[in-house]
Formats: C-alpha cells, structure tokens, sequence
C-alpha cells in the first residue's frame, strides 16, 4: 500500500507536468501567432493566367501581378515550373510591406494543343509555397 506521502507526491508531479504542458503549449501558440502577425503575405491580383486559343509562335509573355499585404519583407527564393516549357523570371530583392511586384512567365508557343502548367512560388512569406497556374490553347499555323 502506497504511503500518503508517495500518493501526494505523485498527484503534485501529475498537476505540475498538467500545468507545464498546459503553459507551454500557451506560449507555442503565442508564438506562432507573433510569427504570423510578422510575416509577408503575397497576395496575387489572379493565380491564374489563360492565354486563351493563340496561333502557334505567338508571344508567349504574361505577368503575375502581386502586392506585399503582409507585416514584413518578403524574399522570394525560387519558382519552379512543372516543365522546361515554362520560364519565370522574378523579383531578386526584398518585397516590402506594400509594395507590389510582378512575376513573368514565358510559356513556348511552337507546342501545338492544350496546356496546363504550374509555377511554384517558394518565399519566407507566411504561405511559403504558393501555386500559380497558366493554361491555354495553341492552334497550328493556317495553310
């Protein structure tokens, strides 16, 4: 049989590890949300881009229109797109709070049908992988 002294130890350690979870898991999500009120958010004027039916070896350029609506600066590391098809070209220097940017994407026209394709935005904004996506048709030359 457990003397009394053992059981209150016992109860104190269970309501002090309680207590312990209990503050550490406050502060984690004080923290989180500190991280959040702190960060960059990109937000696109469109996430999408139809070229619509376009004649092969026509411009394949377009741009991504977005603007810093967040907290802090915002780094865009990297966008990487679904095929080789595809190429983007993106701002190098910091976005600051407010401050807008483009994205432009060059699709290669002399590929003959429907697309669909991809581009992952990679940032330390607080959604640090964002997709955008353009699609379209391309029509062969008339004879």
């Amino acid at each position: 049989m457990k003397s009394k002294k053992s059981i209150l130890t016992s109860k104190f350690l269970i309501q002090s590890s309680l207590l312990l979870f209990l503050l550490m898991t406050s502060f984690s999500s004080k923290a989180q949300e500190n991280v959040t009120d702190k960060a960059g958010e990109l937000t696109f004027k469109s996430e999408t881009i139809d070229y619509g039916k376009i004649a092969v070896n026509s411009e394949g350029g377009r741009t991504f229109a977005f603007k810093n609506t967040g907290n802090a600066p915002i780094v865009i590391s990297k966008v990487k797109t679904s095929c080789g098809c595809t190429v983007a070209d993106y701002p190098k220097e910091p976005v600051m709070p407010g401050a807008t940017g483009e994205i432009a994407v060059k699709y290669d026209t002399k590929r003959i049908g429907n697309f669909t394709k991809t581009l992952t935005v990679f940032s330390n904004a607080s959604k640090p992988q964002l997709n955008l996506r353009i699609s379209g048709e391309i029509l062969p030359a008339e004879q």
